[in-house]
């Protein structure tokens, strides 16, 4: 198969490159079944890397990486949710820097694919789509609803300022930009409830200054319903089945083929395996799409990391959320490091080419630091008189709608709502948690709530009242299906004490931002830790690094569910179900010296941490 790739489809793009080719007017045009770009026939050999899942310092490692591979093109999502987290305030610094992004890739002989959305999917929270629009009652996402366009035409006008002066044909940008293309949305025809709205969004691109090719990208499935005038289509897949890429003929005539999302690997829910996808099936059908001509962009090439509390969830017949790492079982490991895939695919592409391809650059070592102690720790209960001021209402509040940063909402973390019972008796959500509750009576834990468990029984006390806490934590929303107007989290409803719902609430916000993990290190009360503590609380150590740090991975064995920060950034959730057990943590984000970790535990703490030199990411599972 390699060898009729090799004859029938060579092409040597080694000269088609962002710096090779200034003065540009042109741009990537499509005509007689092909692609040009200035006037030259070319072909798209793409991968995904999102600069927002990838420390910013390795950013130009993980391009290297891809020219090495043998591919000409970097495509990426643009999440709407991170530069835009409060209504109005916009941020694209530092690791959202989206300017400094594509210019790397220029630099580095990259053409961009840029995927603005405004909806990603992404297995990101809510598909990238901002937590505040919910507060809205009858907000309609993903439609020509007034409010929810007004928040994209908003978005737009800012976006498109750092966008369009990159664009390879345009004139604003001296030298030309990387970006050859943009695509309309993202996956519309799953979900196609406004036959309107890809209009809208395509225009919304054009009225602001896009002149590039655009495209749609959808599966089989979704095709046909996805698609918009004056864009191209292109397909999503991981199985070629027999005659898909043929099926674009019949949604439209003497267009070149693309493979928008070739899916190199699988993403990952807790408590499932750790899914993946066999290299030499997935290099022989890279072969068989590049052999018909085609096209490809290898969705992930480098996966990264869902740090903080920003990965997506799935709602099919139940909801299952994503795991912290974004590995994908991509051609690249979630830190950067090198697959069979990678090479198998390398020896591809480079008969492809038929020219040396540019040497693989040097893998960074990593490092086990040992045993972490975490000596000292604070209950939840002693922090919230001393760092949190509640918020006061006769009726539970989800958490879009309670009036905090700005009248902007709480968009993750976890919120504590507590009021006053007497006696005990059936506590019932009627399916209001999301997505999964503990439940204490005064600090003695109950049991827990959520999806598949709706009740629980609280227990007799003696006279008196009693304060009745549900610590509520929102896994992450749905990112994908029809279900995203209904991802309010927290309690969405009222939830009932012997079929009288609850009243009278005080209701704390733990989003745990920067701010927030910074005071807490100043909160007086911390103690050395017992030999066995029971949760929530939040325990600290410090790792001491002699040397010039490097990446590690953090094991939590003996720890059962919570967030690990280390020196103020979030790395992401942890739970004992797995099927990821080690952390990610970037040498950019550790210093020489002390480092200061900081843990959320809800349940059952360990004392130690385990800092390895290899990732565990739980049994493995291929895909079918």
């Amino acid at each position: 198969l390699l060898i009729c790739v090799l004859f029938s489809s060579r092409f040597n793009w080694s000269e088609l490159t962002p710096l090779g080719l200034w003065g540009r007017t042109l741009g990537l045009q499509t005509e007689n079944s092909q692609f040009l770009l200035e006037g030259m026939p070319f072909r798209i050999f793409g991968g995904s890397m999102h600069y927002f899942r990838v420390p910013r310092e390795y950013w130009e490692d993980r391009m290297l990486k891809m020219r090495a591979c043998g591919l000409n093109t970097l495509t990426t999502y643009v999440p709407w949710n991170l530069h835009e987290k409060e209504r109005g305030k916009f941020d694209f610094s530092k690791n959202l820097d989206l300017r400094a992004f594509l210019s790397v890739a220029a630099k580095n002989g990259l053409w961009v694919i840029l995927r603005p959305g405004p909806y990603i999917c992404s297995e990101w929270d809510l598909g990238g789509l901002p937590s505040w629009l919910l507060q809205d009652p009858e907000m309609q996402l993903r439609t020509t609803y007034k409010g929810f366009t007004e928040a994209v035409d908003a978005y737009f006008d800012r976006l498109m300022r750092v966008v369009v002066p990159l664009q390879a044909s345009t004139a604003l940008y001296k030298k030309g930009g990387p970006i050859i293309a943009v695509q309309v949305e993202n996956e519309y025809g799953s979900y196609a409830k406004d036959p309107n709205y890809m209009t809208y969004v395509k225009m919304a691109l054009l009225n602001r200054g896009i002149v590039e090719l655009l495209m749609t990208s959808d599966n089989k499935n979704g095709l046909s319903f996805g698609l918009v005038e004056g864009a191209l289509a292109t397909v999503n897949f991981q199985k070629l089945e027999p005659g898909l890429l043929k099926y674009l003929d019949t949604v439209q005539k003497d267009q070149p083929k693309m493979v928008m999302e070739y899916w190199t690997g699988w993403f990952d829910n807790w408590g499932g395996p750790h899914y993946v996808f066999d290299a030499d099936e997935m290099v022989n059908t890279v072969a068989s799409i590049l052999k018909t001509g085609a096209s490809i962009n290898l969705y992930m090439f480098h996966g990264g990391t869902n740090f903080g509390f920003m990965n997506g969830a799935l709602e099919a017949d139940e909801y299952k959320s994503d795991v912290t790492s974004y590995d994908y079982d991509a051609v690249l490991t979630e830190a950067g490091d090198y697959t069979s895939k990678f090479f198998k695919l390398r020896q591809l592409f480079s008969m492809v080419i038929g020219q040396p391809l540019p040497l693989p650059p040097l893998i960074e070592s990593k490092a086990s630091y040992g045993a972490i102690l975490l000596h000292q720790y604070i209950s939840l209960w002693d922090v919230l008189p001393a760092l949190l001021q509640p918020i006061k209402s006769e009726f539970p509040v989800n958490m879009e709608n309670l009036q905090l940063n700005d009248s902007i909402g709480q968009p993750y973390g976890y919120v504590l709502y507590e009021t006053v019972i007497f006696g005990g008796g059936q506590l019932h959500t009627r399916d209001h948690v999301r997505d999964r509750a503990q439940v204490f009576v005064n600090t003695m834990y109950v049991g827990e709530l959520d999806y598949n468990t709706v009740e629980l029984s609280i227990p007799e006390g003696q006279q008196g009242f009693r304060q009745l806490r549900l610590l509520v934590e929102n896994r992450g929303r749905v990112n994908y299906g029809l279900a995203l107007n209904e991802q309010r989290k927290g309690l969405i409803g009222d939830v009932f004490l012997n079929k009288t719902p609850l009243r009278n609430f005080k209701i704390y916000s733990l989003e745990m931002k920067p701010a927030f993990m910074k005071s807490l290190q100043r909160v007086p009360g911390w103690s050395t830790v017992p030999d066995y503590f029971v949760g929530p609380a939040f325990f600290r150590g410090r790792l001491w690094i002699e040397q010039q740090p490097q990446d590690t991975f953090l094991k939590l064995q003996g720890w059962e569910k919570g967030v690990v920060f280390v020196n103020g950034q979030n790395l992401g959730r942890y739970w004992k179900i797995g099927p990821q057990e080690t952390l990610y943590l970037p040498g950019p984000w550790l210093r020489r010296g002390g480092n200061e970790i900081v843990i959320f535990e809800e349940r059952t703490a360990g004392r130690i941490i385990q800092s390895v030199d290899i990732p565990y990411l739980g049994r493995t599972q291929y895909v079918d």
